[in-house]
C-alpha cells in the first residue's frame, strides 16, 4: 500500500520542468513528452524532429517553453523509470526476468518518491521509514544492540563465576575488592588472570567504572580480553566487540512503583601493552598483570596511578616473583613509600609468607597477599599436583615458580637487568612485517633452534622449538617470532613439530642438539632438510654459544615479546660452573634430575650460533676465496 502511494505521488508532481511526471492529456502532448524523453537521453533536436516527424522549430519551442534543461536529475530518472515500468506492464507475455525488473523498478520508484517528498520540505523519516519514530530512538536501539548486557545477564554471570571459584579466589572476591590498592604475589598457574578478568568485568557491570588492563605486551593483555569474551559468550550468548570494548548496561526499573525506567551508563574495557604511555587520558580501575616482570615499572605505575586518581577507582597488581632488583620490589617491600620521608614517618612492612598468607593491609595503604601453590591446593584448588611439580623442577626453580621466592640473579650470565632490554611489545614493535595469525606470519629469513627431550621416549624435561628472524643486515636485530614447548613427544613427533614450523616460515637454517633424542630427530629432519646442523654439546661449544648470546643481548640485538616470561626465566637460569676436573668453566641451568631445563634459552642460542662471533663473516662460517693474478 505504501509503495503504491509513493508511486502515485511520483507520477503526480515531481519538481523540475513544468510538466515533468504528469500523464499526457492527448496525442500532441504524448508526442511532446516522447520528444522530451529523447532529449534527456542526449538526442539532438534534429534527430528528435526526424524520429517523430515534427518540425525542428516545434521541438525547439517545446524545449524552451517547458524548460527541459531546468529539470533536475531526479525528475529525469523518475520519468525514465516510469516509462520502462509501463512498457513492461504492457507486455502480454512476461518472462521471469521481466517480473524481476518490474519489482526492481517499483522499488526504485518508491525511493525516488521518498527523495521527492524530502526535497519538498519533508524530514529524515521520508528517506528512512525506520526513523519515523524519531532519530534518537533509532540510534538508541542501534547502540543497545551492540555489547548489551542486561541486569539479568549480569546476575547470571555473577552466579556462574561464584560457582567456579576455589578457596583463594573466593577470598579475593569477598575480602579484598574494597581496598584501593591490592598487590598479590602468587604461584604460577593458579587461575589469577582468569579470576581478575571476570572480577573486574563484574565490577564494571555493577558500578559502571571503566576497567583498564595493563600487561607487559599487548598479546599478554589480550589474554584478559579472551577470557572475558569467551565467558560472556558462553553464559549470555553475546559476543563482545570493539577496541576498546564499550559495554552497554541496559536499564533498571525506577526505585518506586510508577517511576520511569533508569538507563545505566556504559563502561569501557581497555587492554594495553606498552602503549599505556599514550593512554594517560583514560580513567578507571587499573589491573596490572605480572608487574614483577614489566620493564620500566616505575614509569608504568606513575601512569597507572594517574588513571586511578579519583578515590572511586582502585589499582590491582599481581605477579609471580622475578628478582630482588626489579623496580616493583620497593612497592612490595614498602621501601617506595619510605622514600624521601622523615625517619619518624617511615613504616615497616612484614612481607613474610606467614604474615601475608591470609592477606594484610599495610601501613602504606597497600593490601598484600602471598599465595603459594601449597596455599592454593590447601584452599581447594585441585588442578595441580605439587609433588609432581617438585619432581619436574629443581628446588631453586620450584621455589621461584610455585613458592613465591624471589630470584637472586647475581650469579646468572643473563641477569634481569640485562634481559629486560630484549622485551618488546611485538604487536606494536613488529607490526610492519609480522602478522602472528597469518598463514605466513613473516616473509624474511628465519632460523630454527631446537633443544630436544632428554630421552627418545619423550620423558624428561620439555623440548623447545623457536623461530628466530635472522638479521636483515650486518648488525641488525634477531627477533624470536615464535616458541613452542613440547612435552611427552617421542623423537618422530618432535621431528614433525620441526617440519610444521619449517613450512610456516622461510627457513634457511636449522640447529639441533643431537644429545639424547636429538640425534634421532636430526636424522629425520635431515631427510627433508639436508642442511640441518647437528650441535654436539661440549664445554667449548656451550661456552661459545653462551658468549655469543651474551654479546648479542648486551648489544641490544635480541628481541622477544615482553609477555614471554618463560623465555626470560630460561635465560636467567643459566650460570657458570666449574667442571668436575676443576680446570674449566662451563655453563649450566637449573636442572631437574640429570637433564637440562632452560630449554627455550638453549634453543634460541642454537639459532643465534649461526652468526659467527665476528659478525662481518658470512653466517655459519662461510669461506672466502681470493684469486691472485700471476701477472
Amino acid at each position: 500500500m505504501e509503495q503504491r502511494e509513493d508511486q502515485d505521488q511520483l507520477a503526480q508532481a515531481p519538481s523540475g520542468g513544468d510538466e515533468a511526471g504528469r500523464a499526457p492529456r492527448g496525442p500532441g502532448e504524448h508526442t511532446r513528452l516522447k520528444a522530451r524523453a529523447l532529449y534527456w537521453r542526449h538526442w539532438t533536436m534534429q534527430q528528435i524532429a526526424d524520429e517523430l516527424a515534427v518540425p525542428y522549430s516545434t521541438v525547439a519551442s517545446w524545449k524552451t517553453r517547458h524548460k527541459w534543461d531546468d529539470a533536475p536529475p531526479i525528475a529525469r530518472a523518475a520519468e525514465g523509470t516510469l516509462e520502462r515500468y509501463l512498457a513492461l506492464i504492457d507486455k502480454d507475455k512476461k518472462t521471469g526476468s521481466d517480473y524481476k525488473e518490474i519489482d526492481l523498478l517499483g522499488r526504485q520508484m518508491e525511493r525516488l518518491a521518498r527523495i521527492e517528498r524530502y526535497r519538498e520540505g519533508g524530514n529524515e523519516a521520508d528517506l528512512n521509514p525506520k526513523r519515523r519514530h524519531g532519530a534518537r530512538a533509532a540510534n538508541a536501539k542501534k547502540q543497545e544492540a551492540k555489547n548489551l548486557i542486561t541486569p539479568e545477564m549480569a546476575a547470571r554471570l555473577r552466579a556462574d563465576m561464584e560457582g567456579q571459584l576455589h578457596g583463594r579466589q573466593k577470598g579475593w572476591l569477598l575480602t579484598s575488592t574494597a581496598f584501593r590498592t591490592r598487590m598479590i604475589l602468587k604461584s604460577r598457574q593458579i587461575g589469577a588472570t582468569w579470576y581478575f578478568a571476570r572480577e573486574r568485568f563484574l565490577v564494571g557491570l555493577e558500578t559502571g567504572k571503566n576497567q583498564i588492563f595493563i600487561s607487559a605486551s599487548r598479546a599478554q593483555a589480550n589474554i584478559f580480553r579472551a577470557y572475558i569474551v569467551q565467558w560472556v559468550q558462553k553464559v549470555c550468548g553475546v559476543t563482545l566487540k570493539g577496541d576498546p570494548i564499550v559495554v552497554q548496561r541496559g536499564a533498571v526499573p525506577g526505585s518506586a512503583e510508577g517511576d520511569p525506567i533508569e538507563a545505566l551508563d556504559p563502561f569501557e574495557l581497555h587492554f594495553l601493552g606498552t602503549n599505556y604511555r599514550t593512554a594517560q587520558g583514560y580513567h578507571g580501575d587499573v589491573i596490572i598483570d605480572e608487574c614483577f616482570w614489566i620493564y620500566g615499572f616505575e614509569e608504568l605505575f606513575k601512569v597507572a596511578s594517574a588513571m586511578a586518581t579519583q578515590k572511586q577507582y582502585s589499582i590491582t597488581l599481581f605477579s609471580t616473583p622475578s628478582t630482588l632488583a626489579h623496580e616493583a620490589y620497593p612497592l612490595w617491600s614498602g621501601a617506595r613509600y619510605n622514600r624521601r620521608r622523615p625517619k619518624a614517618d617511615q613504616v615497616q612492612i612484614d612481607i613474610s609468607h606467614e604474615a601475608l598468607k591470609e592477606g594484610q593491609l599495610g601501613a602504606d595503604g597497600v593490601w598484600r597477599q602471598i599465595v603459594t601453590i601449597h596455599d592454593a591446593v590447601e584452599a581447594g584448588f585441585d588442578l595441580v599436583d605439587p609433588a609432581q611439580l617438585q619432581q619436574q623442577y629443581s628446588l631453586e626453580e620450584f621455589d621461584n615458580l610455585f613458592r613465591c621466592v624471589f630470584l637472586d640473579d647475581s650469579q646468572s650470565m643473563f641477569p634481569f637487568q640485562l634481559m629486560r632490554r630484549c622485551m618488546v611489545d611485538s604487536w606494536d614493535a613488529w607490526a610492519h612485517d609480522f602478522q602472528p595469525y597469518a598463514l605466513r606470519p613473516y616473509e624474511g629469513e628465519v632460523w630454527l633452534g631446537y633443544d630436544p627431550n632428554a630421552s627418545e621416549s619423550g620423558t624428561g624435561d620439555d623440548a623447545a622449538l623457536v623461530a628466530v628472524a635472522a638479521p636483515a643486515k650486518i648488525g641488525a636485530k634477531f627477533r624470536v617470532l615464535e616458541k613452542k614447548r613440547l612435552k611427552g613427544l617421542d623423537f618422530a613427533a618432535q621431528a614433525e613439530a620441526v617440519r610444521e614450523m619449517h613450512d610456516k616460515y622461510n627457513v634457511t637454517k636449522i640447529g639441533i642438539d643431537v644429545t639424547g633424542a636429538g640425534k634421532a630427530v636430526h636424522q629425520l629432519v635431515s631427510k627433508w632438510f639436508p642442511m640441518a646442523h647437528a650441535i654436539t654439546y661440549s664445554v667449548a661449544t656451550k661456552t661459545q654459544m653462551v658468549l655469543k648470546a651474551k654479546n648479542v643481548i648486551s648489544s641490544g640485538r635480541l628481541e622477544f615479546d615482553a609477555g614471554w616470561l618463560d623465555l626470560m626465566q630460561a635465560f636467567m637460569a643459566i650460570r657458570p660452573e666449574i667442571t668436575r676436573g676443576g680446570t674449566q668453566v662451563t655453563y649450566v641451568a637449573s636442572r631437574a634430575g640429570d637433564t637440562g631445563h632452560a630449554d627455550l634459552a638453549w634453543a634460541v642460542m642454537h639459532a643465534l650460533a649461526f652468526e659467527p662471533l665476528d659478525i662481518t663473516e658470512p653466517a655459519s662460517g662461510g669461506t672466502t676465496v681470493e684469486i691472485f693474478d700471476d701477472a
